[in-house]
């Protein structure tokens, strides 16, 4: 254990109430966890931790590292009596929130039995949140009760106001632990034996320098537009802020309660601005291919709404996204005719290590007699190179010391070297790259794009229905040109003849394949035919020798296989495969530069590819030597100068990949800088909090809403009684279970309510015998009308119960608006949820529908409709709506006892009504007994002679037949 650790613990045993701690992220906040567990005593009683999924597993693997018994986990399978002795053994557990309130408020769970609580997601915590509300009640009845609550996200616990101070405040605590990673003994510690660093600066090409030049211009104006708007802060509005995810929440926490109010292009720009980061994410991680599969998709499913796409720079964006992966020209090398600007293939294709030229013919006429060329780029990712030249660098260095030392390298480490990407794409394509070649993998998803442009070809074709063309419209159909608007034409004809050859090309790449499979039958051929026609712009040099090293590798018989065909072709290069005959020169180059390159190819070490947002303990469990940070993350750069601090010992080595000069770069740098000014802000903000003395939880015996009724009863008049205080009735509310997941039970428990929670089958809240409450977010409103299941709760809510009622909830922090004006048309239309709402109040009179700001203000219309009611039975309320075993009971509310179809089939009938339907169910048993009954009892049951006469007309009338 690293030394801050023990001393973040000996702060903390200070205090017997607790405390909250943050430190930076990366500072092995689950190794501190598992250090602290350590210490529990089980004479002192159960200790809980309330935790999310990914840290649980990282604390459990560290405790299992040095402690034999794990903590174990209490889940909602457990029956109530197991989890009641697992509450009572005085051990470890991990549990959720929900389980735990729910126990709580049952009284399953006894306070006096818990010890402690450990809270690991503090910048998450809110005063309404679960968290909470389980504190509350357990200092309420506990007042020995220690709260460690901890936070490895700074920035979060700076946004909005006092944030830290508020958390604190709702956890009962008095103290706050700071420790940044410019914290003296944090820094002392970290720097004493640092690691070697080789920070590896990979210049960008140039188109991907345009491309991510374009997006900044297109990013920085949104920005400017978003300004114009005057409703944002300008200081948030900054590319530097845009480039983390947090800038939505800081742009949305601004927008949301006016958001009713803007424009669509207002809230379009913010839906950009996320696209935008997203593009500068993916340009300098995925492979030029993929980026271009990327922006085809966002020029669908974004170009008739989007704002960024008709910026003056966007064009740029996809127009060098293009030329990294093909070009689209005259086999001359002049420009097509319309086309705004051309590249020579010169350049490019002496950069790009054998790449290939593809003449598209055989499907179009035009673009055979015009020589229009399809030549493929495929820009691989300068990274990737650079990659292969560390590793062959790193087991350059490791053969040399072996020859000097004779020694194998130290006692604990394994010779792998570790490689860490953001996701697990990158690590599966770089993994493709080092055991094959880049060539390969680029043209591998080359085959893939370009298949993809033919399934979506076929599918479009399918599915379209041709129009029936009236006689002399033939000119509009493109038979003819037409003389006006001549540029236009051009600039359309040249992208469809751009689109016709990569369809050509992928036509021929599928007919290949399927030449392929048809001379299957004899492998040797096969072999060297599929080798010799697919290969072409395929660098295979660096595939055999490179793995030759690797112990344990799965794909060294790949490898081999891929070896036996190079020789073979090799030996038969004039056997190649007939599609290629045209271009014997360009194949007989590309062969001998891969010959010539895969004699001088260097052993590579074994290598172990790991994802960062994978949160899995890989520096402890591979203990490596050499790590390489291919994509630079702040948090697990920390983990390293831990691992190292943790590991005296070993030489260390530390390689970086950035992109020079890129967003990258920036956003590495931009993520250090705000968290140490987070952690400035909260040294600010410790300095002058103002903690009051009761803070500790210790006063907290009495509910908070005694008071506000204190004051209005000494107010009260006199005369009644001599101002005597009446005997105060306790609020009760039976709350469903699966509501717990909301914040609504914690506030309503916070207005001196006593919950009931339950499951129940109708409804969310029964406040009474006569009230049912189904609540709905704006969220779940338009989901629960889109699936269908509002009509079936509000259907068995009017069947049970007297006064039926659908709350609808808006958030505080948003606008109490149902709809922006601009989304609320003239026209009556099914799929508006105006109209779906005003057909469920039509088709279910008794519903009452009511709108509240937050979850204050639904605690205040509870508390007003649970005036003059009487309180809710627990038992009658879970049997709504249960179907029973043995039969219908007599005065039950369960479903046997209605026949709810028949009942619904009576209503609809003509001349029955709400008022009269009623009497009809009581003097007849079934609709055999209504068909038979004569006017004169029907105008008794139904109140009137028109009435009746209706139904009997209906009743009597003929079935019309066709014979």
């Amino acid at each position: 254990m690293v030394q801050f650790h023990e001393q973040i613990i000996g702060e903390l045993l200070e205090d017997p109430n607790g405390g909250l701690v943050v430190l930076s992220s990366g500072l092995s906040l689950p190794k501190l966890i598992s250090s602290l567990l350590h210490l529990h005593s089980s004479t002192t009683g159960t200790l809980l931790l309330l935790s999310p999924p990914s840290l649980k597993s990282l604390i459990l693997h560290h405790h299992h590292s040095n402690h034999p018994q794990l903590p174990s986990e209490i889940s909602a399978e457990f029956p109530a009596n197991h989890r009641l002795s697992l509450y009572s053994s005085n051990s470890i557990f991990f549990i959720t929130p929900r389980i735990l309130i729910v126990d709580l408020l049952s009284n399953k769970l006894s306070p006096s039995l818990i010890s402690g609580l450990v809270i690991l997601n503090a910048h998450s915590l809110s005063e309404t949140s679960t968290e909470a509300f389980i504190v509350r009640i357990l200092r309420s009845s506990n007042r020995d009760l220690y709260v460690r609550a901890f936070s490895d996200k700074p920035h979060a616990m700076v946004s909005g106001f006092a944030k830290a101070e508020r958390t604190m405040k709702c956890l009962y605590l008095k103290r706050l632990h700071l420790w940044p990673r410019f914290q003296v003994h944090v820094a002392e510690e970290l720097e004493r034996d640092p690691p070697v660093v080789v920070d590896v600066r990979v210049p960008m090409t140039k188109y991907m320098v345009g491309i991510q030049k374009a997006i900044i211009e297109v990013m920085d104006a949104c920005l400017k537009e978003m300004r114009k708007t005057n409703k944002v802060d300008v200081e948030d509005l900054t590319v530097e802020n845009g480039l983390f995810k947090s800038f939505d929440e800081i742009v949305r926490r601004q927008l949301d309660p006016i958001w009713h109010t803007l424009g669509k292009k207002t809230k379009q720009l913010v839906s950009d601005l996320k696209t935008l980061r997203k593009l500068l994410d993916y340009l300098v991680r995925y492979d030029a291919v993929t980026f271009l599969k990327y922006l085809d998709t966002l020029r669908v499913s974004e170009s008739f709404r989007s704002v960024w796409i008709f910026a003056e720079s966007s064009y740029k964006i996809f127009d060098y996204a293009k030329k990294r992966v093909y070009r689209f020209g005259r086999s001359d090398g002049a420009k097509p005719s319309g086309q705004g600007k051309s590249v020579t293939g010169k350049k490019r294709k002496s950069k790009g290590d054998d790449k290939n030229e593809k003449e598209v013919g055989g499907t179009s006429s035009a673009s055979t007699s015009s020589g229009l060329v399809l030549e493929e780029v495929l820009e691989e990712a300068p990274k990737w190179k650079v990659l292969r030249e560390v590793l062959e660098e790193i087991e350059g260095e490791r053969q040399k010391q072996r020859e000097e030392f004779q020694v194998e390298g130290e006692e604990n480490d394994s010779g792998i070297v570790l490689v860490a990407c953001k996701d697990e794409r990158s690590c599966m394509q770089l993994e493709e790259c080092i055991l094959n070649s880049t060539q390969k993998v680029m043209r591998e998803e080359w085959e893939k794009y370009l298949l993809n442009k033919v399934d979506l070809r076929d599918l479009q074709t399918r599915y379209k229905k041709k129009p029936k063309d009236p006689k002399g419209f033939g000119v509009l159909d493109g038979i003819v040109p037409i003389t006006p608007a001549q540029n236009a034409q051009a600039s359309s004809s040249i992208n469809k003849q751009e689109h016709d050859a990569l369809l050509a090309a992928a036509s021929e790449l599928r007919n290949q394949a399927k030449k392929d499979c048809a001379i299957g039958d004899d492998p040797q051929p096969h072999d060297g035919s599929k080798k010799g026609g697919k290969g072409k712009g395929k660098g295979r040099s660096k595939k055999g020798p490179a793995n030759v090293q690797s112990p344990g590798n799965k794909k060294a018989a790949r490898n081999d296989k891929v070896e036996t065909s190079d020789s073979e072709n090799e030996d038969k290069k004039d056997e190649i495969n007939p599609a290629t005959v045209d271009k014997p020169i360009l194949w007989k180059h590309i062969q001998e530069s891969n010959i010539t390159g895969s004699r001088t190819a260097m052993p590579l070490p074994p290598v172990h590819f790991y994802a960062l947002e994978s949160d899995q303990p890989i520096l402890d469990t591979l203990k490596p030597s050499v790590i390489i940070v291919y994509q630079p993350d702040i948090t697990f750069v920390r983990e390293i100068e831990v691992y190292k601090s943790e590991n005296l010992s070993k030489n260390l080595k530390v390689y970086f990949l950035f992109y020079e000069d890129s967003t990258e770069v920036q956003k590495f740098e931009a993520s250090i800088r705000r968290e140490n000014a987070a952690f400035e802000s909260l040294i600010r903000q410790k300095s002058m909090m103002m903690i009051p003395v009761d803070q500790d939880g210790r006063c907290l015996g009495l509910n908070s809403s005694v008071e506000p009724q204190a004051s209005s009863s000494q107010n009260s008049i006199t005369r009644k009684a001599g101002g005597r205080k009446e005997i105060e009735k306790e609020m009760q509310v039976i709350v469903d279970m699966r509501e717990f997941m909301s914040s609504l039970p914690n506030i309503l428990h916070q207005r001196g309510m006593r919950i009931i929670p339950v499951t129940l089958e109708v409804g969310d809240y029964i406040i009474s015998p006569l009230i049912c409450v189904e609540r709905k977010s704006i969220q779940d409103l338009f989901m629960s009308f889109t699936s269908g299941r509002l009509y079936h709760q509000v259907e068995t809510m009017v069947r049970y119960y007297k006064i039926p009622v659908l709350l609808i909830e808006f958030s505080q922090d948003k606008s109490f608006s149902f709809q922006s004006a601009s989304d609320i048309g003239d026209d009556v239309t099914p799929n508006s949820i105006i109209s779906k709402l005003s057909l469920l109040a039509l088709h279910f009179p008794r519903l009452r529908i009511i709108w509240s700001r937050s979850l204050h203000a639904t605690a205040e219309i509870f508390a007003s409709l649970k005036a003059n009611q009487d309180e809710p039975d627990e038992t009658k309320a879970m049997r709504v709506g249960v179907p029973s075993e043995e039969g219908i009971v007599e005065d039950d509310v369960r479903a046997e006892n209605y026949n709810t179809s028949a009942i619904e089939f009576l209503r609809r009938l003509p001349g029955v009504t709400d008022s009269n339907y009623r009497a009809i169910m009581d003097g007849c048993n079934s609709l055999a007994d209504l068909a038979l009954l004569p006017v004169e009892r029907l105008a008794e049951l139904m109140g009137g002679q028109k009435a009746a006469r209706t139904l009997r007309e209906f009743l009597d009338a003929k079935y019309p037949t066709l014979l």
